[in-house]
């Protein structure tokens, strides 16, 4: 589930150094760069990062698209051309950091996490996406070369759908965000399906299964609010803001984020009580079934005390001939079936006490 925290390859390292944390080890990288305004729309998958320069200083909105974080010499060039400061390369690479986000005046730095649901492993995996927002331009940066959630802004812009085309760099960056927000509640969709599922098992057949179950169910909601808590901390930054990079008509859209990752907060918060209390649901239905089977033990026990009484009374085979004291019913023509018939009425007076005691 997701990848773990490894920071050894950075102690005793100066800051700024470039040092790639994530697993991929090739070296393909595809940069796919948007050029747009409200007249014109380019789509173009570029070999060389230094094609990208030509549309530092047009006034269209550029969104260059960096998918593998494996290449330290494209990064170093894109560092080049937009001074991009070393602490964002090394941010960059380190795709365990935390989101957040920071203002360097000729530019804006964010961090998030794009989230997926793998159905087979039913695991909640991430993948860091750093977003660069100038006042003309847009860079992404992901670990991944295939898949994630910005399909629908992409046809958006090749068929000139809704405001994006006539909106700044700010909006773009709006519309990121905003997808990669949304695709929590997708995920999230997915993890209340799985716990109505659990749900229905735990009323009919409760079994040792449903807690492993539960349990990897607890470390995806609290893997997935790692993800969404920091972020509502990053909108809540850039909301507050007064760079010029982002203009006061977009902020109210940015606010509009804000209220959707508090939203995916509050129902992540709402799911862990939620898998928290399906587990002692399961616990106290155990221990139910646990009783009923003790119940039932103690009755059956209960009942044979008796018997076992007097079966080892009449055990004991005094001699008769030696005291007419001696257990007389060892000599009576009866006494037998009057022994047999004794337990009988024992038994079925103890159950007739335990039914209208309610005990079974």
């Amino acid at each position: 589930m997701g990848k773990l925290i490894k920071k050894s390859r950075l102690l005793n390292t100066p800051p700024g150094t470039m040092i790639y944390e994530g697993g991929s080890t090739s070296n393909k990288v595809k940069i796919t760069v948007f050029d747009y305004d409200a007249g014109h729309f380019t789509e173009t998958v570029v070999d060389d990062v230094e094609q990208c320069f030509t549309y530092k200083d047009k006034p269209t909105v550029t969104w260059i698209n960096v998918d593998g974080l494996t290449r330290m010499d494209i990064l170093e060039k894109l560092s080049h051309c937009y001074q991009l400061h070393h602490l964002v390369l090394e941010d960059i690479l380190n795709i365990n950091q935390r989101p957040k986000a920071e203002d360097f005046e000729s530019y804006f730095y964010i961090v998030s996490k794009m989230v997926s649901m793998e159905e087979i492993k039913d695991e909640v995996n991430e993948e860091q996406v750093s977003i660069l927002l100038g006042s003309n331009f847009v860079i992404t940066f992901q670990e991944e070369k295939e898949g994630d959630v910005f399909d629908a802004i992409r046809q958006r812009i090749r068929k000139d759908q809704g405001r994006i085309r006539k909106m700044g760099a700010d909006y773009l960056a709006y519309r990121l965000l905003d997808a990669i927000v949304d695709n929590y509640f997708i995920v999230l969709e997915k993890i209340g399906g799985k716990i109505e599922t659990i749900e229905g098992s735990l009323l009919v057949e409760p079994n040792t299964g449903i807690v492993h179950t539960i349990s990897a169910l607890k470390r995806n909601l609290i893997f997935l609010r790692k993800s969404v808590w920091p972020l509502r901390e990053v909108i809540r930054t850039v909301t507050q803001t007064d760079s010029p990079l982002i203009r006061p008509e977009t902020l109210v859209y940015f606010r509009d984020i804000h209220d959707h990752a508090i939203q995916a907060v509050d129902t992540i918060e709402a799911f862990r009580d939620t898998a928290s209390s399906m587990l002692d649901v399961y616990l106290s239905s155990m221990n139910h079934r646990l009783n009923e089977v003790m119940k039932v033990l103690t009755i059956i026990a209960t009942i044979f005390m008796p018997l076992t009484f007097i079966t080892g009374l009449y055990g004991m085979n005094f001699n008769t001939h030696a005291s007419p004291y001696n257990m007389p019913e060892l000599n009576w023509y009866y006494g037998y079936p009057f022994v047999l018939g004794t337990m009988v009425l024992v038994v079925s007076g103890m159950l007739y006490y335990f039914k209208r005691k309610g005990w079974f």
